[in-house]
């Protein structure tokens, strides 16, 4: 779970360093090979981010339909290979415009995130549409075994009781507010890489790359600090100190 985090942190973080290159090299340090560098670079970030955030609804929901072998090394193993087949992945959507994929010299071709073309920003775009669809479905199946993990621990008890109760009813939105987060900071550019036209001013571009930016900023909030020993660890680190009377509670990926 800690690599998962820290996979989605760096890659948050790399996308926050290639925004302000990218700002940089477009309008205040005029170059063309740089300006591709920079896209690239935030293509293959922003790639990371949400292939981070995808397998760590994967993670959440092995944890819960295979909790008995979650934590075996072949788990961990795969958490692993689908981490570098993620970052392999934003790797090589991050170097296509720097390999010949732009339009910088055929102006027609270009999109309304130049300088990548049309063909390149409809890919992303349905890569995306994809993985929400995915994330979409994983976080069903696991509100059915939330519920149904209620239900058999009522059947035991012979009543639902009220802290039961409440927790299904908390992880369950919880869910919903992850999704939905990451619904509306991501589907207005998707959707609108699809559906603009070039000529369109390019602060529409802006305005609709914004809430994805925002996402960046969320994320931390909602996949780390909630974490007690995330939490524990940051007060070592800020404030250099520990009070050890203070009971944190180790929580595995499926603790939303």
């Amino acid at each position: 779970m800690f690599v998962l985090v820290g996979s989605l942190a760096t890659a948050d973080l790399l996308a926050g360093l290639g925004l302000i290159l990218n700002f940089v090299f477009q309008y205040v340090i005029h170059s063309e090979t740089v300006s591709l560098l920079t896209v690239g670079f935030l293509v293959a970030s922003f790639t990371a981010s949400v292939s981070s955030l995808l397998a760590i609804t994967v993670d959440r929901y092995l944890s819960l339909y295979n909790a008995l072998t979650y934590y075996s090394e072949r788990t961990v193993l795969c958490i692993h290979t689908m981490l570098a087949g993620a970052w392999g992945v934003s790797l090589c959507l991050g170097l296509l415009p720097v390999l010949g994929w732009n339009c910088l010299h055929d102006h027609a071709a270009c999109s309304v995130v130049r300088p990548l073309t049309k063909s390149n920003v409809t890919l992303l775009s349905a890569s995306f549409f994809l993985i929400f669809l995915i994330m979409l479905h994983l976080y069903i199946e696991i509100c059915k075994i939330v519920c149904r993990h209620a239900h058999q621990i009522a059947l035991q008890q012979h009543f639902l009781t009220a802290s039961h109760y409440v927790a299904t009813k908390k992880g369950v939105s919880t869910l919903a507010i992850i999704l939905g987060t990451f619904g509306a900071s991501w589907l207005p550019f998707a959707i609108y890489c699809v559906v603009g036209d070039p000529d369109y001013p390019s602060v529409y571009t802006y305005a609709t790359l914004l809430p994805a930016t925002y996402n960046s900023m969320i994320n931390p909030i909602i996949y780390a600090y909630r974490n007690h020993e995330i939490q524990r660890s940051m007060w070592v680190l800020f404030c250099g100190c520990f009070q050890a009377k203070v009971s944190f509670r180790s929580r595995s990926p499926s603790d939303v």
